[in-house]
């Protein structure tokens, strides 16, 4: 990329540097992977680049090693980079409590509670400013920041507090492209239908289309590209087709699928003689479901989703998770009869595992004012642990030792645990001081998100989960989640270097938006309130 000849306080050289905002048709559509994609892709020629969401709605967050949280997604998109993840890179992160209210995380600190319409009516284009400063500082420290969009831009209804899409493009003269789901049928009437509903200024910033999971003969689709292309004025900068086993973090856990198998990558045989049978209680508010993939990620495991007691029957292992509701998962699992079915598993000594939320309920006695208000509830009593809400948020990025072995994790949770008695420490510094968690027979529980990346952590706790459950299973000796998540990236990285155009797409970045693009009618009506970039 172009470089210039005066640096500033970060080593960077020049004016701020290149941009692109990578919106979609819908939420879904694969703006995460095509950001993170580019990322990867940039820096592996030697760019530095950023990721950045100016908003995001997420149940799956990070901590950065500041204590700032943030959404996985931008996280994932920084490793893609190569950066360590920030704040700014994700500056408004919104933790859904329910269908219509939200916590709000603001430069990665919790500030308080809105409803969907009170966020849209006023406090969202209050945080413009913020958003924009973010934005910015990144592209002065950065020779190029690529955005990720939220949903559509097309959402006409929210358009006049729109901080995430058009919003911040307008603001900062982003070129966009838009990305679509041809998996899901009509990708053509969604790109044509998205830009045709934008305002004439909006569509100025509309440079083209990025395809995903193509499957089949492109050549069969080149014929719709130009016929697109005619239609609306805009190219195609890529046809990426559909891969399995991406394994990337995803954004939001109330999508999660309810029932099903845990990612697509393909099952390893099992090192030893058995497999190991991991099942996810698939609580309301599920967060931080990540928390699983080092599972999957090892041979001979099995990882799936399960919402009724009769499929916790032949489960080596039963992790419930965390989540933004723990009361009100407390009552899911006694409503399902699942309380009763963990109850069964830790008196016959099967293993259970809860993490954070899914700790917190497996306890005795929780005290909420906080997040459910729902003052004392009793818990399962599996753990003997009493656990006050807080008000202030923890946010840790922890070290320790568990089971003999290093392990690192991060904390997100208002829940404060009240550890009353044990079968053994669970997490310790290297003097052999607790710092986390509790364990009573085959039942385990922490706080710290995360843990199981550790690998000789990882190990150990799957051969006690074995040993508990009577399976020949022997975890695979050189199993690295971190190399695997790498190869992951570079497969994104692949995607775009190998399936878009390349140079087209780096002129964008550099140059910015193109000019002469066509409005497409009827274009969106005029915004009587707006964000209106730098003319607020």
């Amino acid at each position: 990329m172009t470089v210039s000849v005066t640096a500033d306080r970060s080593g960077r050289t020049g004016p701020p540097g290149g941009g692109l905002l990578v919106a979609g048709t819908t939420s879904d559509a694969g703006k995460s992977v095509v950001t993170a994609g580019i990322c990867r892709w940039l820096v592996r020629k030697g760019v530095k680049v950023a990721p950045f969401k100016a908003q995001n709605m997420s149940l799956n967050s990070f901590v950065t090693r500041d204590g700032a949280e943030i959404g996985r997604a931008q996280a994932m998109q920084a490793a893609a980079a190569r950066v360590e993840p920030s704040a700014l890179m994700n500056p408004v992160l919104l933790k859904p409590g329910g269908d219509r209210s939200s916590q709000v995380v603001l430069m990665g600190k919790p500030v308080g509670e809105l409803s969907a319409r009170g966020y849209h009516a006023g406090r969202q284009e209050q945080l413009f400013g913020t958003v924009t400063e973010c934005l910015a500082e990144l592209r002065r420290t950065h020779d190029a920041v690529i955005c990720e969009g939220a949903g559509s831009p097309a959402e006409i209804n929210l358009r006049r507090s729109d901080i995430v899409n058009m919003g911040i493009a307008r603001a900062a003269r982003l070129p966009v492209v838009v990305v679509g789901d041809i998996d899901r049928g009509g990708v053509f009437a969604s790109f044509f239908g998205t830009t045709a509903l934008l305002s004439p200024e909006d569509q100025e910033l509309i440079a083209g289309y990025v395809v995903n999971k193509f499957r089949g003969d492109v050549s069969l689709l080149e014929p719709g590209l130009e016929m697109l292309r005619d239609l609306t004025g805009r190219r195609t900068f890529g046809v990426l087709p559909f891969a399995h086993g991406l394994g990337i973090d995803e954004e939001d856990g109330l999508r999660v699928s309810l029932r099903g198998a845990v990612r697509e990558s393909v099952v390893a045989p099992p090192h030893g003689a058995d497999v190991l049978r991991v099942a996810v209680c698939a609580v309301p508010l599920m967060s931080n479901f990540t928390d699983v993939d080092a599972l999957a990620a090892e041979p001979g495991v099995v990882v799936r989703f399960v919402d009724r007691p009769e499929e916790l029957a032949d489960a080596d292992l039963v992790v419930v998770p965390g989540t933004r509701g723990t009361v009100r998962a407390l009552a899911w699992l006694r409503e399902r009869g699942l309380a009763d079915a963990l109850a069964r598993r830790a008196a016959e000594g099967r293993p259970v595992l809860g993490i954070c939320g899914g700790y917190q309920l497996l306890g005795e006695r929780i005290d909420d004012d906080v997040e459910s208000r729902a003052g004392t509830v009793e818990g399962l009593g599996l753990l003997p642990v009493r656990v006050r809400f807080a008000v202030e948020k923890t946010l840790a990025r922890p070290v320790g030792e568990a089971l003999g072995e290093h392990v690192e994790g991060y904390e997100i949770h208002h829940g404060v645990a009240e550890v009353l008695g044990g079968d053994e420490t669970f997490i310790s510094d290297d003097q052999g001081h607790s710092l986390d968690g509790c364990r009573v027979g085959a039942v385990w529980g922490t706080h710290w998100h995360g843990s199981l990346e550790s690998d000789g952590f990882r190990r150990a706790f799957l051969r006690r989960v074995a040993t508990a459950a009577g399976r020949a299973f022997v975890p695979a000796p050189d199993t690295s989640f971190g190399a695997l998540r790498e190869e992951q990236l570079d497969r994104l990285g692949d995607l775009i270097e190998e399936h878009a155009d390349t140079d087209a797409l780096l002129r964008l970045i550099e140059d910015g938006v193109p000019g002469g693009l066509p409005f497409i009618p009827p274009g969106a009506p005029p915004l009587t309130r707006s964000l209106q970039g730098g003319n607020r």
